[in-house]
């Protein structure tokens, strides 16, 4: 079992999480504390989750070699080498920059296999923020690893969200503010797939662990920032995770 009383965090350098209510989380981060990614299972993203983000492939959809939009939910694997936590230093890489993709993220609570998505809620420990970041590129049903996996490329939290006090996670605003200015906003009333039917489509092909996490998705037309940026994502009034961007090899030492 996964559980969360409250809110999860993993302040850095704490040898285990706290579970504490959504005061003591924002009077922690206002003294300036980093945090750990609150989960430790694989985590999980979803591509093409969102409405607009198949809108904008237009015919491409429908072209070879899948000649359809996807019948099942697209899969990829963040390894473990990109957990990261709040206030995590990450590499911009080149001059392509980095692309920032704010998602709900879905913390498992118990083993999930063939889960009925009446039922789907039963199987959720807390929500969470993920920004999944990757280098741009064009492909879409192939996930590159060198674009998605490179270390720190999967900020989580600062905390996990008791069930609870989450209502209703298909209808969550999200927001990406960089360098203090709002540069994307979005809501989880998008996706082609909410949080129950999400889940009980990929318990159909396979067991998701306790403290695992699933991505609804990165909602279409993410910003992408370059080195010396500050990132904030938030999701409705939940503490906001933070980023800084930095040059090559100077995030090496990084919190994560």
């Amino acid at each position: 079992m996964f559980s969360v009383a409250d809110h999860l965090l993993h302040i850095e350098g704490d040898a285990l999480p706290l579970d504490v209510d959504a005061a003591s989380v924002r009077t922690l981060l206002a003294g300036g504390a980093a945090c750990r990614a609150p989960v430790s299972g694989a985590v999980y993203g979803t591509l093409l989750n969102d409405r607009h983000a198949l809108e904008a492939m237009g015919d491409a959809v429908n072209a070879p070699p899948y000649k359809a939009p996807p019948r099942a939910p697209i899969l990829y694997l963040k390894p473990r080498n990109t957990l990261a936590g709040h206030r995590a230093r990450v590499a911009v890489p080149g001059s392509e920059g980095v692309q920032v993709g704010a998602s709900l993220g879905i913390v498992i609570g118990r083993a999930a296999t063939r889960v009925a998505a009446r039922e789907a809620f039963d199987y959720i420990a807390g929500y969470t923020l993920v920004a999944d970041l990757c280098v741009s590129h064009a492909s879409v049903y192939r996930p590159s690893v060198r674009f998605r996996a490179r270390d720190n490329f999967c900020v989580v939290g600062p905390a996990v969200i008791s069930r609870r006090h989450v209502p209703d996670p298909d209808r969550l605003p999200i927001a990406v503010n960089v360098r203090g200015r709002a540069m994307f906003s979005a809501t989880t009333a998008t996706n082609v797939r909410g949080v129950a039917r999400l889940l009980a489509d990929v318990t159909e092909f396979m067991t998701l662990s306790p403290g695992d996490v699933i991505t609804l998705g990165v909602p279409h037309g993410a910003p992408v920032v370059d080195a010396d940026a500050h990132a904030t994502i938030a999701i409705g009034d939940w503490a906001p995770l933070e980023i800084e961007f930095v040059a090559g090899r100077a995030a090496q030492g990084a919190r994560a």
